[in-house]
C-alpha cells in the first residue's frame, strides 16, 4: 500500500497528457522492488484548458504569415500564452486560473484515498514535484487554500469558495480534515525546477512578496535552477521570507537527455530538468525518507 504520494505539475508550453511517465519511471527504478509499491504517483495536467486556443491561434500565423524561429515562436506563444492566459481575469468564475486549480485538487483528492488503510485522517505525506510555470500555479493554490483556512478572504480560483467548488465537481462538500489534506496540508517536500515565480512577482514591492508558509514541519522547498535557463530562476533574493523557507541549488540541467550537450549550456536547458540526475536523485531521497 502507498505510503506517500508525489504529485507533478507541469510547465508551460505544448505538454503531452503523458508528460510525468519518464520521471514516475525513474522513481520506481531508483526506489527499487522493495519500496516502489510504497509511492502512488499522480500528475496535474491543466494544457488542454489552454491548448486548443493556442493551436488556432499558431497555425492562422503559420499558414497566414511568413516568420522566421518556427520553433522558437511557438514555444513563446504557447509558454507566454499559457501565463497570460492563468493571469487574466482571473476573479471570473471558471476562469483558467479556476479550472488548473480544480485539477491540482482532484489529484490530491485521489492521493487521498490511495490507501485505505491510511486515509485521509492519517495524511498520507505528498511531495510535489513542478515545473516552470507549474512552480506559480501550484504556489498560487497553496498559498490561496492557507489564506482561505486562515479565515482570509481569496479573490480568485477555487478557494475563493471551497464548498461551492466541491458541490458540482464532486457532488458533496468536503470535510474539515479532506479541506486540509486538499490544502497541502500534509505536504512534505516541494521541488521547483526552472520556476519563473520572480517574472510574476517582481514589480511587486518586498513587503509584499510572501511565500507560503510551511505546511508541515518536516517541509523542505528545493529550488533547482540552471543559470543558462533564463526561464529559472533562484528564489532567496526575492524577500527575507523565500530566503528562510527555500533551499535553492544551480545544476547544469539537460544531462542525461538525448543531446544533452547541444542544450545544457543554453536556453533549451529549460526542458531539461526533469531527465537530470541532479533533480533526480534527490527527488528519490526525498521519497525513500518517507517510506523507508
Amino acid at each position: 500500500m502507498p505510503q506517500v504520494a508525489l504529485i507533478t505539475v507541469h510547465g508551460m508550453g505544448e505538454t503531452p497528457r503523458d508528460y510525468a511517465a519518464g520521471v514516475f519511471g525513474e522513481m520506481r527504478t531508483r526506489l527499487g522492488p522493495a519500496l516502489r509499491e510504497r509511492a502512488a504517483f499522480y500528475s496535474v495536467y491543466y494544457q488542454d484548458i489552454l491548448q486548443k486556443n493556442e493551436q488556432t491561434v499558431w497555425e492562422r500565423v503559420d499558414a497566414g504569415s511568413k516568420v522566421h524561429y518556427d520553433q522558437l515562436r511557438k514555444f513563446m506563444l504557447f509558454g507566454f500564452a499559457d501565463a497570460a492566459g492563468l493571469e487574466n481575469r482571473k476573479e471570473d468564475p471558471g476562469s483558467v486560473y479556476e479550472l488548473a486549480q480544480g485539477q491540482i485538487a482532484r489529484a490530491l483528492l485521489a492521493a487521498a484515498v490511495a490507501n485505505p488503510a491510511n486515509p485521509v485522517d492519517a495524511g498520507m505525506p505528498v511531495v510535489f514535484l513542478a515545473h516552470s510555470l507549474g512552480c506559480q500555479v501550484l504556489s498560487s493554490y497553496i498559498y490561496d487554500a492557507q489564506k482561505a483556512l486562515g479565515g482570509g478572504r481569496v479573490e480568485a480560483g477555487i478557494w475563493r469558495d471551497i464548498d461551492a467548488w466541491s458541490r458540482p465537481a464532486l457532488g458533496r462538500l468536503l470535510t474539515d480534515r479532506e479541506r486540509h489534506y486538499l490544502a497541502g496540508g500534509t505536504c512534505a517536500s516541494l521541488v521547483t525546477t526552472g520556476c519563473n515565480i520572480p517574472i510574476f512577482v517582481a514589480a511587486h514591492k518586498e513587503m509584499h512578496i510572501k511565500p507560503i508558509a510551511p505546511p508541515t514541519p518536516m517541509f523542505h522547498w528545493l529550488n533547482l535552477y540552471d543559470p543558462d535557463d533564463v526561464l529559472g530562476w533562484p528564489l532567496q533574493p526575492l524577500s527575507e521570507g523565500y530566503r528562510v523557507l527555500v533551499e535553492d541549488r544551480a545544476i547544469n540541467a539537460g544531462q542525461g537527455a538525448v543531446g544533452w550537450m547541444l542544450k545544457s549550456w543554453n536556453p533549451l536547458s529549460h526542458n531539461g530538468y526533469w531527465q537530470d540526475r541532479e533533480v533526480l536523485e534527490p527527488l528519490a531521497a526525498m521519497l525513500r525518507r518517507l517510506v523507508a
